[in-house]
């Protein structure tokens, strides 16, 4: 026992020395670090972690006018020592050195360094390298930087972007600059204020109001706009003239209260729908019986006019979690009208076979169902199968609204493995919920907080921060005059249809409501209600009315 105690009181000269490096990492204490260092010289073996503490404490201090000297002067002897005992520097220990190299301008050393790390190598990795490219003016080499991080299969992130952004508009490399807009585009949803003032920058300069296209075929940007899934073309700088940059707010319609423009609820673009409809149908025909997904598949094809895909299952339970609860027809039929009311088009229902033969067996049920699959309206999924890759492949691949409340964060829906599954939910699924027996439908956004380019060239790039309520959120309006005028004008000539449209909107919405059913027997009475299908429409836009 008293052996024991002193022990705990006595510890050994590795162990102490191990508890005074790790109080020295945490409290960022450089001048007792190197101490501590010479003092141990002679008595510690170092490891792979005593050195990359040092590295760590050293990498910290070059941000400290201070202890920048020192602290550099330090941490190379530190490095030297690690590799003169033959110790294997890993990805910690090349990122504090790069640090390091970065911090007396040496970005050829901090990128040298970063690339010898192979694919191992991290955001942080490359960071000092970067960093210090774009902080020396080296526009070039930080392309390069860039250029090598996303061969290795890494993803740049705000910062990284941009401070390539900055460096781009410092040189005036107007064709970097569009592309970086697009890449933070791409990469976050809204800018912090440093990027904004960047930005700001760029757009209030001279090089900025001199390039662009004078002349540009329009029917080629909105074909683009329309390829991208909406709200950019990526065609290159259009017009030309000054700049109008100015703090504004989005109206809930999705209208900028300053320039009119209206901006869009942006989907992913053609290609990556059907990379994903690929994917579900992959990943289905492993899980599911082959030859029963081809049948869907090919049937999907024969049937395509669909505006919205219902999954039956997640309506018809819905709030059904009581003693007599149990699939509720009425739910699924209040809202397969609903959605009818919107765009004259029956949506299609995905519903297992298995609960539908319960249901036929119901004779108050069979005729609207016997019609529903009469009229193509109701697909039944196969005995075995898992309905939910069917709803998810029909609405991707028929690129339509889905309705349903699942949040799709079941394994499924994980190994799609897909960065843009979020952007495709938040454009395509409708979510729900009944007030009195009647369907409130809760539609995708009308449009989206990222950064959007018109097609008349002009720009809108929310800005982050707390906010209340999205309505309260600042954006950057960026226009050219020419396009503020010519908003202005189609403005002014559409303001008129616009009142008589939120008539119509306000109409159909009371009319959709007030045809109610006294109960779930004389709503099932109701023969006919799929009825012929009316011609279908092109998009299914006319859903978000």
């Amino acid at each position: 026992m008293d052996k024991a105690k002193k022990k705990k009181k006595n510890p050994t000269p590795e162990v102490q020395f191990r508890l005074n490096l790790d109080n020295c990492s945490k409290t960022k204490d450089l001048s007792t670090a190197i101490s501590l260092y010479e003092s141990a010289l002679s008595t510690i073996r170092f490891s792979n972690n005593h050195f990359n503490s040092f590295l760590y404490i050293c990498s910290n201090a070059v941000s400290d006018p201070s202890t920048k000297k020192p602290a550099i002067e330090f941490g190379f002897r530190i490095f030297d020592h690690m590799v003169s005992s033959n110790v294997t520097p890993n990805e910690a220990t090349v990122t504090a050195v790069a640090r390091l190299a970065a911090a007396t301008d040496d970005g050829d050393k901090a990128f040298e360094l970063a690339k010898g790390m192979g694919n191992c190598g991290k955001l942080r990795t490359y960071g000092p390298a970067l960093f210090c490219y774009c902080k020396m003016g080296e526009a070039d080499k930080a392309y390069q930087v860039e250029d090598h991080m996303r061969s290795i299969g890494l993803q740049l992130e705000e910062a990284e972007l941009v401070g390539l952004l900055k460096v781009s508009v410092e040189k005036e490399r107007e064709e970097k600059v569009y592309q970086y807009l697009h890449k933070l585009r791409m990469s976050v949803r809204s800018v912090s204020e440093s990027a904004a003032e960047i930005i700001h920058s760029w757009f209030g300069g001279e090089v900025a109001a001199k390039v662009g296209l004078s002349d540009w075929d329009m029917g080629q940007v909105k074909e683009a706009i329309l390829q991208n899934g909406g709200g950019w073309h990526g065609r290159g700088w259009l017009g030309k003239g000054k700049w109008t940059v100015q703090r504004s707010r989005i109206a809930p319609d999705g209208r900028c209260l300053t320039c009119r423009e209206q901006l869009v609820c942006v989907d992913i673009d053609k290609a990556e729908t059907e990379r994903f409809a690929e994917a579900v149908a992959s990943l289905a025909m492993e899980r599911e019986v082959h030859s029963n997904f081809k049948e869907f598949q090919d049937w999907l094809e024969q049937h395509s006019e669909y505006d919205a895909v219902v999954d039956a299952a997640n309506v018809g339970l819905y709030q059904q979690n009581f003693a007599e609860g149990g699939f509720s027809i009425a739910q699924l039929v209040t809202v397969v009208k609903e959605l009818h009311s919107r765009s004259n088009k029956w949506p299609l229902v995905v519903l297992h076979k298995k609960r539908l033969r319960a249901l036929l067996q119901n004779a108050c049920y069979r005729e609207l169902l016997e019609e529903w699959i009469n009229e193509k309206v109701l697909y039944g999924t196969p005995f075995g199968s898992n309905d939910d890759w069917y709803w998810l492949y029909a609405a991707v691949k028929r690129k339509c609204l889905l309705l349903t409340n699942d949040e799709m964060r079941d394994h499924i829906f994980e190994l799609l493995g897909s960065s843009f599954f979020a952007i495709w939910k938040e454009r395509h699924q409708v979510k729900y919920t009944f007030v009195k027996g009647e369907p409130k439908l809760l539609m995708p956004p009308t449009y989206s907080v990222v950064i959007q380019e018109s097609e008349n060239g002009s720009w809108h790039v929310p800005l982050s921060g707390e906010i209340a309520e999205e309505s309260s959120r600042i954006w950057l309006c960026i226009t050219r005059q020419a396009s503020c005028e010519s908003n202005t004008k189609q403005h002014a000539s559409v303001e008129a249809s616009e009142v008589s449209e939120l008539v119509c909107s306000d109409q159909i919405e009371d009319s959709c409501h007030s045809d109610s059913f006294a109960s779930q027997n004389g709503l099932i009475r109701c023969s006919g209600l799929a009825g012929k299908r009316k011609e279908r429409s092109p998009s299914h836009s006319s859903l978000q009315s």
